[in-house]
């Protein structure tokens, strides 16, 4: 069987796996959401593979991402993950998780769900581009700058411009895929309206 092109960057079979089924596709579920934002602000300084093997680890550790629940994770729980090492054990980034848990928490309070208040800043459509090279794709953009702006505003932390561009490829905001890609082709369809799922 033909090995599909794909993007250059996935190497190792995790990278392949995340790359074919998950980086790119639109996300509408919340916990998926808050799963995603925080492995995100985890990768900053270290490499997307080492936070792929860490995943479970991080499942085990956040309560499965439920944020109602990260959010009342205190200094203990603090203390028990910075000795946790299938973790990224990071002191600062786990309280960045459990006071984004609270931040998330308001957001959906506010907006009904964090997933109504995100995809606005896209106007509830992927943006599809057409890069030809991974040097042609941005670190940021000025809508990842206006996300940046508005978490931080909100109390979030590890969520800089570049965090949030990478975060919005992963949630499928924007297609970043490679024309040459075959999950490019595969993901540009029909587009989805904000709150469709």
């Amino acid at each position: 069987m033909k090995t599909p092109t794909r993007c250059a960057w996935p190497r190792t079979d995790l990278d392949i796996e995340y790359h074919d089924r998950e980086w790119g596709v639109p996300v509408h579920d919340d916990r998926t959401l808050f799963e995603f934002i925080t492995l995100e602000g985890a990768q900053a300084g270290l490499s997307w593979s080492t936070i792929l093997g860490k995943r479970g680890g991080y499942r085990r550790a956040f309560a499965d991402f439920d944020p109602a629940r990260v959010a009342r994770f205190g200094q203990r729980e603090v203390d028990r993950l910075v000795a946790d090492a299938s973790i990224v054990r990071h002191r600062q980034k786990i309280e960045s998780t459990i006071g984004n848990a609270r931040a998330f928490l308001e957001v959906q309070g506010e907006r009904g769900s964090f997933d109504a208040y995100l995809w606005e800043f896209v106007e509830g459509v992927p943006r599809v581009n057409r890069r030809r090279a991974l040097g042609e794709i941005p670190t940021r953009t000025p809508v990842s700058d206006a996300l940046s702006k508005d978490l931080q505003r909100r109390g979030f932390r590890f969520v800089g411009s570049t965090i949030c561009y990478a975060f919005m490829q992963a949630v499928g905001m924007v297609n970043d895929h490679l024309v040459t890609c075959f999950r490019h082709r595969e993901l540009v369809g029909p587009r989805k309206r904000l709150g469709a799922r």
